[in-house]
């Protein structure tokens, strides 16, 4: 068994899918609901009504912590760490070698009716390997309710954290809203933000970081993934196969501009040949046309 992947340690069940794997890469997030019990959401919202919306006086662990040595029991942040859904969808992102970085608790008062503005979690950061920014939200979140609003697609447009905060709306944009215990994982690069809350509940979201220790390369269950993967010579304009993954890479968000999809068809092939340590994959022939003559002219720009 590959060293990179220890995916057989785990229920395979609890690891995303590769359909799964490509949506986050291809749109920057995996949604999740439900999935942690109800007793420990409410042990969660408990605890996090004692510090109330000052976060920093709760203790928290070192950055740089190991994701198995932080919240020990009873914590209710660490017994959702440790749902081996939640340790599933982890290791098939970062590993469970990961590391913390950092973490918070969102609040977002009843009749709170600012949003705060957009921006992406990082400076500007352009390497293949990623961290996530794991959202758990213990109680239901209606729509309107505050839930975190963010720009599917938008992950591998790298930008120095609020360079984007002018901009008030995107098409396409969403706003998280679901069940009691519901996860959302984002790629760091997504653009995100605090929306507005017009219900009469007061909203928490806790938030945690994980940074990757070792390469992301095949932790997720790989039992769909001949089925899917696709040829390298898949094209648009040629022959190619609806039900591989390049469907998703190839597939525009609404507010892409029509020839920047391109590059992000191009983007999230990069990140692909990332998670799959398959360096010759490629979608619509971009980077194989571009490689091959690059080979010819050793390189020179």
């Amino acid at each position: 068994m590959d060293s990179n992947n220890a995916s057989w340690a785990l229920d395979k069940s609890n690891l995303l899918t590769t359909e799964e794997m490509a949506q986050f890469v291809a749109r920057g997030f995996v949604e999740f609901e439900a999935v942690v019990p109800e007793e420990i959401n409410r042990a969660a919202i408990s605890e996090f009504e004692l510090t109330g919306i000052a976060d920093m006086v709760r203790p928290k662990p070192k950055s740089g912590a190991l994701l198995s040595d932080i919240y020990p029991d009873p914590s209710p942040i660490g017994q959702m760490l440790r749902l081996d859904r939640v340790q599933g969808i982890i290791h098939s992102l970062v590993g469970l070698d990961a590391v913390y970085d950092h973490d918070w608790v969102h609040v977002r008062e009843a009749g709170d009716i600012v949003d705060q503005y957009l921006h992406q979690d990082a400076i500007i950061d352009v390497t293949r390997s990623f961290d996530i920014q794991l959202f758990w939200f213990p109680h239901d979140v209606v729509p309107g309710g505050g839930g975190t609003g963010y720009v599917p697609g938008s992950h591998l447009r790298s930008v120095n954290q609020a360079d984007i905060a002018r901009y008030q709306n995107f098409s396409g944009q969403a706003d998280f809203s679901g069940p009691a215990g519901s996860i959302v994982v984002f790629h760091q690069g997504m653009w995100h933000r605090g929306r507005a809350n017009h219900s009469a509940t007061r909203r928490w979201m806790y938030k945690i970081r994980l940074n990757p220790q070792s390469p992301q390369v095949r932790r997720w269950n790989l039992d769909d993934y001949d089925a899917v993967k696709g040829e390298q010579s898949d094209h648009i304009f040629g022959t190619y196969d609806p039900r591989a993954v390049s469907a998703k890479f190839r597939t525009p968000e609404p507010w892409f501009e029509f020839a920047a999809s391109r590059l992000e068809t191009v983007n999230r092939a990069r990140l692909w040949r990332y998670v799959t340590g398959d360096e010759t994959y490629d979608s619509d022939w971009y980077l194989t046309r571009t490689e091959s003559r690059e080979a010819l002219d050793g390189g020179a720009r």
